[in-house]
């Protein structure tokens, strides 16, 4: 007799016995610098809120006086009733803060890329990634049934290679990452538009991890190689370094207005809530305002790094604050997140099949929030690690 309950607890033992199933810690406070589990505080080594912006108080306040006028939530598409205001203020500002033409903006940065990627692309075109693209790129290229190929990371002359054999394709898109997220280096931006521009290609970068943290001002990767165009699309998160939720593409008028017409998670899903949208407002004029998180932020970077460095640890070309520390085994890799956490330190570890097999890592991420003392006490952790052999 079929019984689905069965199948599926023989696929998580399956899992199970490899090391690979997963369990959630339940965080019990805010997304601050430390936070609690477990009952007790531990420093937070693995957030995506860059800034600190999730706990910012002017952030907070915003999103609470428009709670208050505008409800807890939209309702409906943005296509139907859902589209408000402060959407359109949102779109505005990413706009003007991007430096292109127009916006949009979805529920996710996985809607935004799902959405974007199958909704321009199709059969009769190819799309290009770099092996270490985030999964929701990978999966927005799916569902767009596209010739798909992958070049090796940052591996320019095989992604050459390929448009030069691939070159019968009504549409050729290039797409990568601005900063890879397991990885933390950043995508050669310059050269992709000479390449893209050479074959007569579109280019598109995802920024998630870059938008607020690089460039002068924090307008990401475009604004640090100082990029004013060759970029057709720019995408991005509203959950990272904004410290709130929502995804979102960046272009020219003709792209946006045809990704609101086409995109299937943009057409047929509820607005962002209107709350959320005041948040994400407020953050980016944080970021324009206060170049100070930033400054701090790549202070605390550069002495963690520099610290691991003299520990001989290998951080696999990090140029961000994304620090990943290879440990490689995947038992060795859990073993070394669990001491790291008996001794206060939140750093999960990061197995296949999110990185490559033999590459697991702990996957540390640094906040401007982080003080001298949280960085002094991470920093200890890390040597006692060390001295342990765990990695």
């Amino acid at each position: 007799m079929f019984d689905l309950n069965v199948l599926l607890q023989q696929e998580m033992d399956g899992l199970k016995k490899l090391g690979l199933f997963r369990e959630m810690k339940r965080v019990d406070s805010a997304q601050g610098p430390v936070v609690k589990i477990d009952g007790r505080e531990v420093i937070l080594l693995s957030s995506n809120n860059y800034l600190g912006l999730a706990t910012h108080p002017d952030v907070i306040k915003a999103q609470i006086d428009t709670l208050k006028e505008f409800g807890a939530g939209s309702c409906a598409s943005r296509l139907i009733s859902g589209n408000m205001n402060l959407h359109e203020e949102l779109e505005k500002k990413i706009a003007d803060f991007k430096h292109t033409e127009s916006a949009i903006v979805f529920p996710t940065g996985y809607m935004a890329n799902a959405g974007t990627i199958s909704s321009l692309v199709g059969k009769e075109d190819l799309v290009i990634c770099d092996k270490l693209n985030h999964a929701s790129i990978i999966d927005g290229v799916r569902l767009s049934r596209a010739r798909f190929r992958t070049y090796p990371h940052k591996n320019l002359k095989k992604l050459e290679d390929i448009l030069k054999k691939e070159a019968g394709y009504k549409k050729k898109l290039i797409i990568t990452d601005g900063i890879f997220s397991m990885d933390g280096d950043i995508a050669p931006i310059p050269d992709l538009i000479k390449i893209s521009k050479r074959f007569n290609a579109f280019l598109m970068v995802d920024d998630a991890h870059a938008t607020g943290v690089l460039g002068q001002t924090g307008r990401g990767t475009c604004e640090h190689f100082n990029i004013k165009e060759g970029v057709d699309i720019q995408m991005g998160t509203l959950s990272k370094a904004l410290g709130c939720l929502g995804g979102f593409v960046a272009g020219s008028s003709p792209l946006i207005d045809y990704i609101r017409n086409k995109a299937r998670s943009f057409i047929y899903t509820t607005g962002l809530p209107p709350a959320i949208a005041a948040g994400c407002i407020k953050a980016i004029e944080i970021i324009e305002e206060d170049s100070d998180l930033r400054k701090r932020l790549w202070r605390n970077v550069e002495r963690f790094k520099a610290v691991l460095k003299d520990l001989d640890f290998d951080t696999m070309g990090s140029e961000t604050q994304i620090i990943p520390v290879l440990t490689g085994d995947i038992s060795r890799t859990m073993r070394s997140a669990e001491r790291l956490f008996e001794m206060g330190v939140f750093a999960p570890g990061v197995r296949p099949p999110t990185v490559p097999k033999n590459k697991s890592r702990i996957r540390a991420s640094i906040m401007a929030t982080h003080t001298d003392e949280h960085i002094d006490r991470v920093i200890e952790a890390f040597k006692k690690l060390r001295n342990g052999t765990m990695i």
